[in-house]
C-alpha cells in the first residue's frame, strides 16, 4: 500500500553523492576511450594505401618497353626499383633481386635474357617484383581494424566491470551501518483510523498521539511533554502494524518503518550504528514517527552473563540512549509493536521511554462485524450471506483471521463457479480456517467410520448435558485437517473469564470420545484417535493447577515458571520436589474426575449415544438444528453433577 519514498533514500545523501560521482567518472572515462577508438579508426582508414600485389618481372619489362604502357620511369637504388606510373607524381616502390643476389644498376635488365622457351618463361615467373596497385582491399581494411580495435574494447570492458564492482563494494561497505528503514511520506496512499475497524479504546489512546503531533503548542502551553514512545502490544494478527500506519496517516508526518531484526548483524557495533542513523534521519524530518515492528528481536531482557561487548546489548543500549538521553527535545515519537511484552527489558518499558502501553486486543462481536464489513466491501455478496451470524461464531478470532475467512470465501465461490459469494461459501471458508479443510479423499473402512462416529457422539452428548458447557454447533465424521472427525462447540457470547465449573466441563467433554470408545468396544480396544483430546486435557489441567490456583489441595497457590534471561538454556523449578509431586497429583485428580463424569453421562444416555452414532454413519455431518431432536432426551445423572 505504501512504498519507499525515492526522495528519501535510506542509504543517506553521502552515499548517494559518492555513487553519483563514481558513475560520472566511469561515464567520462568510457566516453574518452570511445573517442580515441573512433579517431584511431578514422586515421587507419584514411592512411591506408594501396594493397601490395606480386606481378612477374617479365610483366614489368613488357610494360616498360611498351610505348603505350603505364610505366613512365624506373629508377634503380641498390636493390630497389622505383617505378613511376604515368600521370603520377610519386614513384611506386617495388623490390627485386635475382637468384644470385646481383644488383642491376640501370634500367630494367632481364637477367633471364640468355634463356629461351619454357626456361625463359619459368625464370620470369620465378622472380616477381612487388608493385603497389591502386585498388583498395576493403575486407583487408576491416580485418586490420577489427584486429586492432577488438582487444582494446575487451580491455575497456574488463576495466569498466572492475570499476563497477569496486564502486558497488565501496557503496555496500559505506551503507553497512546505515538503517534500512522505509520512509512513508505524503506521496504514498494514506491509512487512517477509518480504515481500522474495531479496537476503539486503542484508537482513542492513539488519537491523542496524533493531536500531540498536529497541535504541540496546545500542550506545551500547559507544560505537557509529548510522549516519547508508544508500545503496541497484542496477540498476532490484531492489527498493531495497521494501527501504527493509521497514526502516521492521521498525523501527516514522515513515518520511518523498520523491523527489529533489521538491526541485527554478526558484526559488533553495526546494530548500534543503524539505530543512530535511523534517529538522525528522523530528527532531520521532525516531527516524525519511528515504528519498530517486532521490537522484542533487539530489546529482550539483559542478564548478568551479557556484557557491553555483545552486539544485541549494544543495539538495545543505543535505543535506550536515543529515546531518553541528554537530547530529549528531538520531536520524534517511537512506536513499537510486539506480542511478547514479557520478553522486553524493563529499562525500555519505564516512563520516559515507552510512556504509553496500548493493548490491541482481540475484537469483540461488534468489532468483528465491522471488520468483516471492511473485508467484504467491494466483493459481490449474495443476499443470503449473514455476517452477523459469522461474527457470532468467530469468537476469539483476530482481524487477520477474519480477513483470511473473507479471502477464502471468495476463493471458494470462484472455485465453485458462483457469480457472488453465497452463505454456503462463507460457512465453508469459516470451517476451513477454523478447523482445517475437509479431506474427502481420505478413505476409512467401516470399522474406522464406526469408531469415529461413537467417538464424536461421545463428545457431543457429554458437552450437551453438562450445564456449564458451550452448546454443540456441529458434528462430522469427515476428516478435517489432522483430525478424523470434529465435534464443534461454540460459545453463545463473548466471555473474558472462565470459572472452574466451565473448565471442568471442558475437561469432561474432551474425555467423552475416549470413554465412548471404551464403553462400546471395550477397555482394551481404545484407539489413538483420542491422542489430541488427552493432550488438551493434560495441558488445561496443568494450567488450572500451576497458573490459576484451582487445585483442591493447592487452592489459591500458583507456581509460575522461573523468570530468566533470554539466553538462559536450563531452568530449574522454583519449588521443591514435594510440591512438584503435589502438582502432579492435582493434575491427575482433575483428569480422573473428568473421565468419571464423562463415563457417568454416557452410561446414562447409552440409547442416545447409539442413535447419534447411527445418524452420523448415515449422514456423516449433522448441524445444530439436526442435533436437537436426537439430543433432546439426554439427561445429566446425579453422579456427574458438580455441587456449587
Amino acid at each position: 500500500m505504501a512504498g519507499e519514498n525515492p526522495k528519501n533514500s535510506v542509504s543517506g545523501k553521502g552515499a548517494n553523492n559518492m555513487m553519483n560521482r563514481s558513475n560520472m567518472i566511469r561515464s567520462a572515462l568510457f566516453t574518452i576511450i570511445l573517442i580515441c577508438l573512433s579517431a584511431m579508426l578514422i586515421v587507419n582508414w584514411t592512411s591506408n594505401g594501396p594493397v601490395k600485389v606480386e606481378v612477374p618481372f617479365s610483366e614489368v619489362v613488357t610494360r616498360a618497353n611498351d610505348p603505350n604502357g603505364d610505366i613512365a620511369k624506373i629508377t634503380v637504388y641498390g636493390d630497389t626499383l622505383d617505378i613511376t606510373l604515368k600521370g603520377k607524381d610519386q614513384p611506386t616502390e617495388t623490390s627485386r633481386k635475382d637468384s644470385s643476389g646481383t644488383l642491376y644498376e640501370q634500367g630494367i635488365i632481364n637477367h633471364c635474357e640468355d634463356l629461351e622457351g619454357d626456361e625463359l618463361k619459368k625464370c620470369n615467373e620465378t622472380y616477381p617484383v612487388i608493385e603497389y596497385k591502386e585498388s583498395v582491399n576493403t575486407w583487408g581494411i576491416v580485418l586490420d581494424v577489427a584486429l586492432t580495435v577488438l582487444p582494446i574494447i575487451a580491455v575497456v570492458i574488463f576495466f569498466s566491470w572492475m570499476m563497477k564492482q569496486a564502486t558497488a563494494a565501496n557503496s555496500q561497505s559505506m551503507s553497512f551501518g546505515k538503517a534500512k528503514a522505509k520512509l512513508y511520506g505524503p506521496d504514498k496512499k494514506k491509512v487512517t483510523f477509518k480504515d481500522v475497524a474495531g479496537n476503539e479504546s486503542a484508537k482513542q489512546d492513539l488519537t491523542e498521539i496524533v493531536d500531540f503531533l498536529k497541535n504541540p503548542k496546545k500542550y506545551e502551553k500547559l507544560g505537557a511533554k509529548i510522549p516519547r514512545g508508544v508500545l503496541l502490544a497484542g496477540a498476532p494478527g490484531t492489527g498493531k502494524t495497521l494501527m501504527a500506519r493509521a497514526v502516521a496517516g492521521e498525523a501527516d508526518v514522515p513515518f520511518f518503518s523498520i523491523s527489529g531484526s533489521e538491526f541485527a548483524e554478526m558484526f559488533v557495533g553495526v546494530g548500534a550504528s543503524r539505530v543512530r542513523d535511523l534517529f538522525s534521519k528522523a530528527k532531520k524530518n521532525a516531527p516524525s514517527i519511528i515504528f519498530i515492528d517486532e521490537i522484542d528481536a533487539v530489546a529482550h531482557k539483559r542478564d548478568a552473563r551479557g556484557g557491553a561487548g555483545r552486539e544485541d546489548e549494544q543495539t538495545l543500549n543505543q535505543i535506550l540512549v536515543e529515546m531518553d538521553g541528554f537530547d530529549n527535545d528531538s520531536g520524534v515519537i517511537v512506536m513499537a509493536a510486539t506480542n511478547r511484552v514479557d520478553m522486553l527489558d524493563k529499562a525500555l518499558l519505564r516512563p520516559g521511554r515507552f510512556d504509553r502501553h496500548v493493548n490491541v486486543t482481540l475484537p469483540e462481536r461488534k468489532d468483528r462485524l465491522e471488520i468483516l464489513k471492511v473485508h467484504f466491501k467491494g466483493k459481490p455478496v449474495s443476499s443470503d450471506v449473514d455476517l452477523e451470524a459469522l461474527a457470532k461464531k468467530t469468537a476469539g478470532s483476530s482481524g487477520a483471521d477474519l480477513a483470511n475467512i473473507a479471502n477464502e470465501a471468495a476463493i471458494t465461490a470462484a472455485r465453485e463457479g458462483h457469480k457472488a459469494i453465497s452463505n454456503a461459501d462463507l460457512t465453508s471458508a469459516f470451517e476451513r480456517v477454523a478447523i482445517g479443510p475437509e479431506r474427502k479423499s481420505k478413505v476409512m473402512n467401516e470399522k474406522e467410520r464406526k469408531i469415529t462416529a461413537y467417538h464424536e457422539a461421545g463428545h457431543a452428548i457429554v458437552g450437551h448435558v453438562l450445564p456449564d458447557s458451550d452448546p454443540v454447533h456441529k458434528v462430522t465424521i469427515i476428516p478435517r485437517g489432522s483430525t478424523g472427525g470434529v465435534t464443534w462447540f461454540l460459545p453463545p457470547e463473548d466471555r473474558s473469564y472462565k470459572n472452574i465449573y466451565e473448565l471442568k466441563d471442558i475437561l469432561a467433554r474432551a474425555m467423552g470420545g475416549r470413554i465412548a470408545e471404551k464403553l462400546i468396544f471395550g477397555a482394551d480396544a481404545v484407539t489413538t484417535g483420542a491422542s489430541s483430546d488427552l493432550k488438551n486435557v493434560a495441558e488445561l489441567s496443568k494450567s488450572m493447577i500451576v497458573e490459576e490456583g484451582m487445585g483442591s489441595g493447592t487452592r489459591n497457590l500458583v507456581f509460575p515458571g522461573e523468570e530468566t534471561g533470554y539466553y538462559t538454556i536450563t531452568t530449574g523449578k522454583p519449588y521443591s520436589e514435594k510440591t512438584a509431586e503435589l502438582i502432579d497429583a492435582e493434575i491427575k485428580k482433575l483428569s480422573d474426575e473428568a473421565a468419571m463424569r464423562a463415563e457417568q453421562v454416557l452410561k446414562a444416555n447409552k440409547k442416545v449415544l447409539d442413535n447419534l452414532a447411527e445418524e452420523l454413519l448415515k449422514h456423516e455431518t449433522l448441524e445444530e438444528a439436526e442435533l436437537e431432536p436426537i439430543l433432546k432426551d439426554a439427561k445429566l445423572p446425579e453422579a456427574a453433577k458438580l455441587y456449587k
